[in-house]
């Protein structure tokens, strides 16, 4: 019978050969092996030379099979950490993005400085955004929307496992169009919003056959492709959204790489204020903050 560490070098072997680097096979291995015995890191680094459990080289040879046919590793174990806490992942939403954590920042610091009691979450898919930021916002009220019901079914189910769900509320359609039909209590809150965040679909459709296949064969391309420039759906909430911000209101937008010039443009035109473009922890610009002039 083989041990643990055998059948996890079988599987960075086989991930190796399907074309992942040496680092990425042995993670995605890694974190594969402990999502079928339920262990920890340490666990696995001290069971490593025990003969393997039964069953454990069928289970994780199937997972490694789904893996490498690039099939994304928050897909197959059904969840992803994001702002520390642990979200569930379906072929229906995108998988959360460390990048993305910095409109959380900026939802934090702007309540640090004014009234943040109502928020709206554009394109919420898994509602990383919503709940994260109910979550360390305890006094907000969030407004989730989403063009797919599958994802809202997602975000919901998010909402309810770190027991924010009775301060989000959940609206189908696109961009903000929901606002003006949201079901009680949205009509009961202030006429209009404190913040408005998201990120929205922004890669360019032509761009496509660049994209890894884990991200162009898996996740949706609705929430993925932004039509022929990407800048769809930023051009629409960029027009929308001055009918719900408050005035002292902030607007909070992802962006693709490389586009960063083209936002700054694409939102002064449409009347905003550019109060900083934040890059990632790689240093590339990913996100603007705005305000109503």
């Amino acid at each position: 019978m083989a041990s643990v560490a055998e059948r996890l070098a079988e599987a960075r072997a086989q991930l190796e050969a399907a074309g992942l680097s040496p680092a990425d096979a042995a993670l995605d291995a890694e974190v594969l092996a402990r999502h079928v015995m339920q262990w920890d890191r340490a666990q696995l680094i001290i069971r490593a030379r025990d003969s393997e459990p039964q069953s454990f080289g069928d289970r994780l040879a199937a997972l490694i099979v789904r893996r490498a046919a690039r099939e994304p590793v928050a897909q197959i174990v059904g969840h992803r950490e994001f702002w520390g806490l642990e979200f569930e992942v379906t072929p229906d939403v995108l998988v959360p993005r460390p990048e993305t954590e910095i409109i959380v920042e900026e939802a934090i610091d702007f309540a640090k400085t004014a009234p943040c009691r109502t928020v709206v979450d554009v394109g919420t898919g898994s509602g990383c955004l919503a709940v994260a930021i109910a979550h360390e916002m305890a006094d907000t009220q969030v407004a989730a929307i989403d063009v797919s019901p599958a994802a809202l079914a997602v975000a919901q189910r998010n909402a309810s496992r770190h027991g924010v769900a009775d301060r989000i509320r959940f609206l189908y359609g696109n961009v903000l169009e929901p606002l003006a039909d949201a079901p009680e209590p949205w009509p009961t809150w202030d006429a209009r919003v404190d913040l408005i965040v998201s990120n929205p679909p922004y890669v360019r459709d032509g761009d496509a056959p660049g994209l890894s296949a884990e991200v162009r064969d898996h996740e949706p391309h609705a929430a993925l492709f932004g039509g022929k420039d990407g800048f769809d759906v930023i051009r629409q909430l960029l027009d929308q959204a001055h009918a719900h911000l408050a005035a002292a209101g902030r607007l909070v937008v992802e962006f693709g790489f490389g586009h960063g010039d083209q936002m700054i443009r694409l939102a002064g035109n449409a009347g905003w204020t550019i109060l900083r473009v934040r890059d990632d922890l790689q240093g590339i610009p990913r996100t603007i903050v705005l305000t109503r002039k």
